[in-house]
């Protein structure tokens, strides 16, 4: 299946989605305890804010990020963080953490009265803003990644997926505004009766 592909069932093998690219993060570690997904977190992001299309995402999720491309990277080079997943604005999906790995997306986070969401949750950026449309194929894949994800972690239910903001209300405003959850609901409750 090629990189960003939505037709069919997406494969996971070994906490890694067979159809993403595969590019490792130092930004991750073990879960406590032996803990499995059951929670998926929706987010954005853009480098730099509201430009999209380079690498810049890509750098900064594995260290690399080069401190001069932009004044804002100075504010944010030495930050330590990461994503399961990065769905860009064509729909390609870049891997950088293993599924059954903690990756550190979601920070300073609760959700029904648990806190550290990223001991038990899966984070996904969408390339984009708050106010800025997402693309028909950032849905379509999206969608299809839910699936698979409640497919191969059963706790994770559609109930369980939620945005950033959700989890850290006050603090997180992504996936925001522009992202439409009836939409997005609508795409996994039709590719989970149909696949």
């Amino acid at each position: 299946m090629p990189s960003g592909a939505a037709d069919g069932a997406m494969a996971i093998r070994g906490g890694w989605l067979v159809a993403a690219d595969r590019e490792p993060s130092p930004n991750a570690d073990l879960r406590p305890g032996g803990e499995v997904p059951s929670l998926l977190v929706i987010h954005n992001i853009s480098l730099p804010p509201g430009v999209f299309g380079g690498g810049e995402i890509r750098a900064f999720f594995t260290n690399c990020l080069d401190r001069r491309g932009d004044p804002y990277f100075e504010q944010i080079a030495d930050l330590r963080v990461s994503a399961h997943l990065l769905i860009d604005r064509r729909g390609v999906m870049t891997q950088f953490v293993s599924f059954l790995d903690r990756a550190w997306h979601a920070g300073v986070s609760c959700f029904e009265g648990r806190e550290r969401c990223n001991d038990f949750s899966i984070g996904i950026e969408l390339e984009g803003t708050d106010t800025q449309p997402y693309t028909d194929r950032q849905y379509a894949v999206l969608a299809a990644v839910a699936v698979a994800l409640m497919r191969a972690y059963p706790a994770i239910t559609p109930a369980r997926i939620r945005g950033h903001s959700d989890i850290a209300p006050g603090r997180k405003t992504d996936p925001g505004e522009s992202f439409d959850w009836p939409r997005f609901r609508a795409l996994v409750e039709q590719r989970g009766s149909v696949t």
